[in-house]
């Protein structure tokens, strides 16, 4: 989680003697250094720098050139099996209401046609951290406060850190392999690509990573693109890590047609449909994996699979689905990738929620209005 940027004064933060050179909303010309705790400035009239110590009271202070930083100091050291230090950046969009430069985001994701990004990282070793680039989206066109998506692209990882959530499998975006976890941390969800061994630079299209979650049914078309930040998560040390370059370009003219009702759907025929539900639950939250077979004669062309949960649980992301939720009533509908089921094929999708009280999960389901078995 990064929490918000924030104008608050450099001597109500920092000792006596501590180097601030720069106030929130400055332009970097020369190599300047921010100790302030969400100090910020712009660089190459385009793109905001911040420090953005979140995480710990111990001093944190970059240095900002005129293509990117360094952390020159960092003194804050935090359990890895809990939130890091800090979230020093470099951002295109709106964060907490520090908007960049001329930037034409919030932009509805139906109107990009193009947004690409150059990233160049320079490691050090000895330090636990991530390198990390970050995908903010929102259903509203949101200048402040938490985005409800997170993508995080993880560049690089060293030490015993792991994202939020859990793994759920891999995938192939823009040319290489990456390993995806998905969760929440109690504010926003969170999609998470890791990569298997670290990388250095990247040129690549932010697009290819939206399109990715959207067909996980995690958001739609509709959303907004709010900010794209690359930076660093330290948890202990992480002195000399640097973003030696940071580019960001999303162009508008996409398409123009709104969001459209989904189709009708059509019910299972002869033997009708099963579902089997395969849950996974601790003290305070779960996961459900779900399963629907096609046991009729036809090819089912959409689904809507309702079920009612068991009192206490609330879903909060979902994958290869699209699920709403009225009380306890749920309907999972499938994204567009996986609307149709063949006779005797499936459909999979699943789901990671709250949960207060005794698990027990759902006890009958109807797909498209007619009642499935349980297999």
């Amino acid at each position: 989680m990064k929490r918000p940027l924030r104008a608050i004064a450099a001597a109500g933060l920092l000792a006596a003697g501590s180097l601030v050179a720069v106030a929130l909303g400055g332009t970097a010309s020369a190599d300047t250094q921010i100790c302030e705790q969400f100090g910020s400035t712009v660089i190459q009239n385009r793109y905001v720098v911040q420090n953005n110590r979140w995480g710990t009271a111990a001093q944190q202070c970059i240095n900002v050139t005129s293509t990117g930083f360094e952390i020159t100091t960092q003194n804050g050291s935090n359990p890895t099996n809990g939130a890091p230090t800090a979230y020093p950046s470099v951002f295109f969009g709106c964060h907490y209401t520090n908007c960049s430069p001329g930037t034409n985001l919030p932009i509805q994701v139906s109107q990009i046609s193009s947004a690409t990004s150059s990233i160049s990282y320079k490691y050090v070793s000895g330090a636990i951290y991530n390198a990390s680039y970050d995908i903010w989206l929102d259903p509203t066109p949101k200048k402040d406060g938490v985005n409800q998506m997170e993508i995080m692209i993880w560049l690089n990882r060293q030490g015993p850190i792991q994202p939020i959530g859990s793994p759920v499998g891999t995938t192939t975006v823009v040319g290489r392999t990456w390993e995806v976890w998905r969760g929440s941390n109690g504010s926003n969800n969170v999609i998470s690509y890791v990569a298997p061994s670290p990388i250095t630079s990247m040129n690549f299209s932010v697009l290819d990573f939206i399109n990715d979650v959207k067909n996980r049914g995690a958001i739609t078309s509709s959303w907004y693109l709010t900010s794209i930040q690359a930076g660093f998560e330290p948890w202990q040390g992480g002195a000399g890590l640097g973003v030696t370059s940071f580019s960001a370009s999303v162009n508008g003219g996409g398409s123009t047609t709104p969001p459209t009702t989904p189709p009708p759907t059509n019910p299972p025929t002869g033997s009708g449909c099963a579902v089997k539900y395969t849950p996974n639950s601790w003290n305070n939250g779960f996961t459900a994996d779900v399963t629907i077979t096609n046991r009729g004669s036809s090819t089912i062309n959409g689904w809507n699979l309702t079920y009612n949960l068991p009192a206490g649980q609330q879903v909060t992301n979902a994958w290869n689905t699209t699920v709403t939720q009225s009380g306890s009533a749920v309907s999972a509908r499938n994204v567009g990738f996986n609307g149709s089921i063949a006779p005797g094929g499936t459909a999979n999708f699943g789901y990671q929620g709250t949960l207060s009280g005794a698990y027990s999960s759902p006890t009958s389901f109807s797909l498209n209005g007619v009642a499935c078995s349980r297999a």
